[in-house]
């Protein structure tokens, strides 16, 4: 009789979600709120992870800047680390990117967005309200930057 092998379960899990940072400024106030309120808004995400325990807990952090400037005057700066530990078991190599890179910041999201928009308005401003993001896209976008990375320093 052969034997059957079966790939292990696929768990996923959230264990936590938290903030682990938040930092709101507004470098030019009171004078910011005597000028015609005309924004530009400067968005940037960024992403880490961290193994917390063997290779099944991850810590995700995404990192969410919001600087909005009317004309050269910085009117704020918000910024909100928004972090989860989550449980993965079973998920190969290949599923684990996709897995950190995207969902689990896809996750996250929702929670800095609302956190961005309430320091905003207690800090006396117009409420933003932060498009949503697609993960998987700038993870895909990440991945092929990476894989272009040495084909153009071997030409160099």
């Amino acid at each position: 009789m052969a034997e059957q092998t079966t790939a292990p379960e696929k768990q996923f899990a959230i264990q936590k979600i938290y903030t682990k940072d938040v930092s709101f400024e507004t470098p030019n106030s009171p004078k910011v709120f005597t000028h015609k309120w005309e924004p530009a808004v400067e968005f940037n995400l960024g992403t880490n992870v961290e193994t917390l325990e063997g290779n099944s807990l991850f810590e995700v952090s995404l990192t969410v800047t919001a600087t909005v400037k009317c004309g050269d005057t910085v009117a704020y700066l918000a910024e909100v680390c928004q972090a989860g530990i989550f449980a993965l078991e079973g998920f190969d190599e290949n599923e684990m990117g996709p897995m950190m890179g995207s969902f689990c910041p896809n996750i996250l999201f929702p929670y800095a967005r609302e956190a961005i928009s309430d320091l905003v308005t207690k800090g006396g401003f117009p409420q933003l309200l932060l498009a949503p993001v697609n993960f998987d896209a700038l993870y895909a976008q990440h991945m092929q930057q990476l894989q272009q990375a040495p084909s153009s320093e071997s030409i160099n």
